[in-house]
């Protein structure tokens, strides 16, 4: 097991964006719009987390390369009544590219959507029967000579 050798590649400016959703109650994403999660923004945490967990991701990922991080976005939206969508896109000047990077962010920030919304998900018998992380992909991989 080991890390890709990639000493002999040309450094080149890299982006990579990710798109995921979280399924959630109708009521918990009425309440999302709304500003009434108790917690706070879920939209304003989920960004930071996104962002961090990009930067991070060479110490998550045990075989990633950690990679100097140029940009680093994160949008999170409502696609419907009970979706919010997170969106990432990352770009670096390295010899490596930076898919997972955008992956992580967009796994951290739909997270922290569910960790401050799960009071509102619980069914009568305490558990989460609606709640669902999915379709976390990667919609993007572009490279440019420098």
């Amino acid at each position: 097991m080991s890390m890709v050798d990639v000493t002999g590649k040309p450094e080149v400016v890299r982006e990579a964006s990710a798109v995921g959703q979280i399924r959630l109650r109708k009521e918990t994403v009425k309440l999302i719009r709304e500003g009434k999660i108790r917690k706070g923004d879920p939209f304003q945490v989920a960004k930071i987390a996104g962002i961090l967990a990009a930067k991070h991701t060479g110490s998550i990922v045990p075989l990633c390369h950690p990679l100097p991080l140029t940009s680093i976005e994160v949008e999170l939206r409502v696609t419907d009544e009970s979706t919010v969508e997170a969106e990432s896109t990352v770009k670096t000047r390295a010899q490596t590219g930076v898919e997972m990077e955008a992956i992580t962010a967009v796994a951290a920030a739909l997270l922290s959507v569910w960790d401050m919304t799960k009071e509102y998900e619980k069914d009568e018998a305490g558990q989460y029967p609606y709640t669902a992380i999915h379709s976390i992909r990667v919609t993007k991989k572009t490279k440019e000579p420098i």
